[in-house]
């Protein structure tokens, strides 16, 4: 399936335009859009504007309600719990991590966590709130159960990503992965393309390895068993109870402490149920922030300049790849594959927006009757 490339600012716009429609304020539509350009522009296209059409279908069923009103339901001067009573991910993970760093401010450190929520786009979006306001920043996410156990055949912890950004020179350390080998919209994309998963990423529904992803899709779903597999696979060899415990470790910041659903019981009942983690923490309290900031960018200068493996001639650090193609999408465009274009041009049809206005005379190359039946 073939590529298009579109400018930011074309998808800016239409990203606002769709929101707005979709009931949400000027202000909130450009929350929601910063995170999803931001996975864009970082080349994590399973979490970007691709999730537009997927959002408005659980505006419409019920499930995210534009006019939710999160609540703050415990607080201490360094925590808090919040309901989100349903509200749209971004949003609430966006207040949220502006509450741990306003705590942090004050007294060093931030936590928050948060249930009844809905899907929130990248982990590493959140994080980054902190890091650009000189303080360490984490969080993470459970979600719809995806995840097979070590030695289990039934997905129950969702993909619970996790990331952690912290300020440096030249630009700031930035790790955002989830503890599953890939996540669901990984095997979304996969199946747009129609290719077969590579081998490694997921199981079928007798806890056997499969490169089927409509099939490994349909059976997350449908609860029929099969998944995707932890960071290291399906056995300890090379590590899959690591990925497992990791993603136990998500769970307990985002659904334990919020005393919110864990991923078995996300995106059930109707409800999207998903819980969210976010701490932000103040170097100040540990010395003088330039100080640690200098120490750590000497680090990670050091690591950058260590010895190379044959054949290779450049070590990355964390977040380095993030500026490189943010530089990249600005200058040439943000990729985005013929059959997302079409779930767009289905979704503009339905809520009457003029699909040209904002890509002209491109229609995308794909049978309509293909998607027929979106709206």
């Amino acid at each position: 399936m073939a590529y298009q490339y579109w400018s930011y600012d074309t998808l800016h716009r239409l990203c606002m335009d769709a929101f707005q429609k979709f009931g949400f304020t000027e202000a909130e539509a450009d929350i929601i859009q910063d995170v999803l350009l931001t996975a864009d522009l970082y080349g994590i296209e399973s979490h970007g504007m691709q999730r537009i059409v997927r959002y408005h279908k659980c505006i419409e069923n019920g499930m995210i309600k534009v006019d939710a009103k999160p609540e703050i339901v415990f607080e201490t001067p360094v925590s808090a719990v919040i309901d989100a009573h349903d509200a749209m991910g971004q949003l609430v993970g966006h207040k949220a991590m502006e509450l741990a760093v306003e705590k942090a401010k004050t007294s060093g450190v931030g936590i928050v966590s948060v249930r009844n929520s809905n899907h929130y786009g990248i982990a590493g979006y959140y994080a980054q709130m902190a890091s650009r306001e000189g303080l360490m920043g984490f969080s993470c996410t459970n979600s719809e159960a995806i995840m097979v156990p070590t030695y289990g055949r039934m997905a129950m912890l969702g993909s619970n990503p996790i990331a952690c950004a912290f300020p440096a020179d030249p630009y700031d350390f930035f790790f955002d992965a989830s503890t599953t080998v890939v996540t669901r919209g990984k095997l979304e994309i996969y199946n747009k393309l129609e290719k077969p998963l590579p081998d490694g990423w997921a199981l079928d529904k007798d806890g056997h390895p499969s490169t089927n992803a409509p099939d490994v899709l349909s059976n997350i779903v449908k609860k029929n068993g099969g998944g995707i597999m932890p960071l290291g696979g399906s056995t300890e060899q090379l590590g899959s109870h690591k990925g497992y415990g990791y993603g136990m470790i998500c769970e307990i910041f985002a659904s334990i402490l919020s005393l919110g659903a864990t991923s078995n019981y996300c995106m059930t009942g109707g409800r999207g149920n998903i819980c969210h983690g976010f701490a932000a923490v103040n170097p100040a309290f540990f010395g003088d922030p330039e100080e640690i900031k200098k120490h750590f960018s000497q680090f990670l200068q050091e690591l950058r300049d260590a010895p190379k493996a044959d054949g290779q001639d450049r070590i990355y650090t964390h977040g380095e790849k993030e500026v490189a193609a943010v530089k990249d999408r600005m200058e040439n465009g943000i990729p985005v594959n013929d059959n997302t274009m079409v779930e767009v041009l289905d979704l503009t049809n339905y809520l009457g927006m003029d699909f040209s206005s904002y890509f002209g005379d491109y229609r995308p190359p794909v049978r309509e009757d293909v998607f027929k039946g979106n709206y």
